[in-house]
């Protein structure tokens, strides 16, 4: 290391990669020792540990502490949204239970979907309902959890079902004009938004008719553990525990017609949860007595058992005991007070990010790969695998999308390309892949969320795989990659 280095800061590729290096074996030995406890809070210390590293080494090339504060609390306060939707997301999960709106879900669907079409029908319920949200987020957390409920009813396992709800979300989200990603990456990029949606159909078509059919064949070979006699019982169970009724659905209609009418997802999911809170002291009056533990007193009954529902543990088994094991583990959920290790997780990943940002280390490991692009297939290869870097470092899809997207704008023009061949890039390779990092926002948000580990539904999250790398074969192949032309 020389002295003018030192004076400018600019760290070297190989102290770049350092901090990451020893990330990723700390999250590997956690991984070994604690398995999917790895959440509960080693995996927290090991982004801490990380961004320590990567402090030192900042501090060495003479960055002072001043600088690398202020590039955290920026990416803590970038991040503020998502972990505000993730507490109202426990706080529905809680609600939605309590008035048996999850289990009406649940209940109906066991009645409309067949074994053998489970998996590729809950890919295109999740799909049409995202895409009428604009939102993997909300999807995920109301009809995912439906249908995560129903896969297990019906014995799949509950990490294949997540995987097909997951690449149906991904899908919707990604397609829909009311997506906040689908809005920005277009912005970054400078093309419009439908040009940006058009363009992106010829990679994202391909990537969910290829899922939909994997998921048909699991589907149609997969061993049930279930038989009708099963879900029958399951079925009795819930109406012995749960005044089922099809008034129920109107919560959930509610909520998707406002988001559709873009009230934006914080708001939304409040009156969500106020809904769902609602509908629960008209319908479930024995369970809000029995949870609460008050009996002569139904107000007081029900301002408890709300507010319980929406910030702490709610078993239903605890509540109304019952001797149908499938019921009994469905229906659960932590409220508020569940999120928090997820949010702790997400402070972390904000502060590796944060440091390794502000010290320059992430730019410096993107200008290393820019020198490497050669041809329009190396470019969009090269925007995917930093999009996927920075959905691992920064641990935000946002970030994975603007920060490419503003580093390799010139380059695309550079090569002939028109913007909207970034901004599908973008897509194609940021948006989705959040989801599949635990410990960024998407992926630590739906493990919690679904309560299947990153890790487990990973495999079968087949369109967020698929995408980024449907994206680069067309680039190589050079099928529908549109140039600037020249007279205009």
């Amino acid at each position: 290391m020389n002295k003018t280095q030192i004076k400018s800061g600019t760290p070297t590729l190989l102290q770049s990669f350092i901090p990451i290096i020893i990330l990723i074996i700390l999250l590997s030995l956690n991984v070994f020792i604690w398995g999917d406890a790895t959440l509960d809070g080693s995996n927290q210390i090991a982004l801490l540990l990380a961004a320590s590293v990567a402090s030192i080494i900042s501090f060495r090339n003479g960055i002072r502490w001043q600088k690398l504060r202020d590039g955290i609390v920026e990416t803590i306060g970038k991040s503020m949204p998502a972990i505000l939707i993730l507490l109202l997301i426990g706080a529905l999960s809680g609600t939605w239970l309590l008035s048996g709106i999850i289990p009406a879900l649940i209940y109906y669907g066991l009645d409309i979907l067949h074994p053998s079409i489970f998996l590729f029908a809950a890919v295109v319920i999740s799909s049409l309902v995202s895409l009428a949200t604009g939102s993997s987020w909300s999807t995920i957390a109301t009809v995912g959890v439906a249908l995560l409920g129903i896969g297990d009813a019906i014995g799949i396992s509950s990490a294949v079902t997540a995987g097909a709800i997951i690449s149906g979300a991904y899908f919707g989200d990604k397609m829909s004009p009311l997506s906040d990603t689908t809005n920005l990456a277009p912005a970054v990029a400078g093309t419009d938004l439908f040009t940006h949606i058009r363009y992106m159909m010829y990679t994202t078509v391909p990537s969910m008719v290829i899922t939909l059919i994997i998921f048909l064949i699991i589907g149609f070979t997969y061993n049930f553990e279930s038989n009708p006699t099963d879900i029958e019982s399951v079925r009795i169970a819930i109406c012995k525990t749960f005044n089922i009724t099809p008034l129920l659905f109107l919560v959930p209609a509610f909520l998707i017609f406002i988001i559709i009418k873009k009230v934006k997802p914080i708001p939304a999911m409040l009156l969500g949860t106020l809904a769902g809170g609602l509908f629960g002291i008209i319908f479930q009056p024995e369970i809000i007595e029995a949870y609460s533990g008050i009996s002569n007193n139904y107000a007081r009954a029900s301002y408890t058992s709300f507010m319980q529902a929406m910030y702490g543990d709610l078993n239903i088994n605890d509540i109304i005991p019952n001797d149908d094991k499938a019921v009994n583990e469905l229906f659960s959920t932590g409220g508020m007070s569940g999120m928090l290790p997820t949010i702790w997780l997400i402070l972390s990943a904000m502060v590796f990010g944060g440091v390794m940002e502000r010290s320059g280390m992430l730019s410096r490991i993107m200008r290393s790969i820019m020198k490497r692009v050669k041809s329009t297939g190396s470019l969009v290869a090269s925007t995917a695998i930093s999009c996927i870097f920075f959905n691992t470092t920064a641990s935000d899809q946002y970030i994975s999308i603007v920060v490419p997207g503003k580093m390799y704008s010139d380059a695309y023009k550079e090569k002939g390309l028109k913007q909207e061949v970034l901004s599908r890039t973008l897509e194609d390779s940021g948006t989705v892949t959040s989801v599949l990092i635990p410990w960024n926002t998407g992926g630590a948000t739906q493990a919690r969320v679904l309560g299947v580990a990153t890790g487990d539904y990973f495999p079968y999250a087949f369109f967020n795989i698929i995408s980024p790398i449907m994206t680069v074969f067309f680039a190589y192949m050079n099928i529908k990659i549109r140039k600037i032309n020249p007279d205009s």
